[in-house]
C-alpha cells in the first residue's frame, strides 16, 4: 500500500517509528507498503488513528483523508465550484 509509505515518509518517519507507535511489527508494515500482504481491521484502525486519516484514505477509496480539515475544506470548495458551474447551464 503505497499510501502508507506516503503517509509515513511525509512525516519523516521510519517504519520502526510507526511500528513502535502502533504495535504493528516492522516487517509487517513493510509487507503492507510493498503490497505483499494487506492489513487486517485491527491494523487499519491502528494506522488510521496514528496517521489521523480515514481507513478509506489508507486503502485508496478516497483522495480525501476526512480527518484533515484542510482537505475537507478544499473538497467542499471544489464541490461548490462544480455546483455553480452546473447552475450556469440550467
Amino acid at each position: 500500500m503505497n499510501r502508507l509509505r506516503e503517509l509515513r515518509e511525509n512525516l519523516g518517519l521510519r517504519q520502526i517509528d510507526v511500528s513502535n507507535a502502533t504495535g504493528i511489527d516492522q516487517k509487517t508494515l513493510s509487507n503492507y507498503e510493498t503490497g505483499k500482504t494487506n492489513p487486517d481491521s485491527y491494523a487499519l484502525i491502528s494506522l488510521a488513528n496514528f496517521f489521523n486519516v480515514s481507513i478509506d484514505y489508507i486503502v485508496g477509496r478516497t483522495e480525501i483523508s476526512l480527518f484533515n480539515r484542510e482537505d475537507v475544506s478544499k473538497k467542499i470548495d471544489s464541490i461548490k465550484k462544480d455546483l455553480d458551474d452546473i447552475k450556469r447551464y440550467l
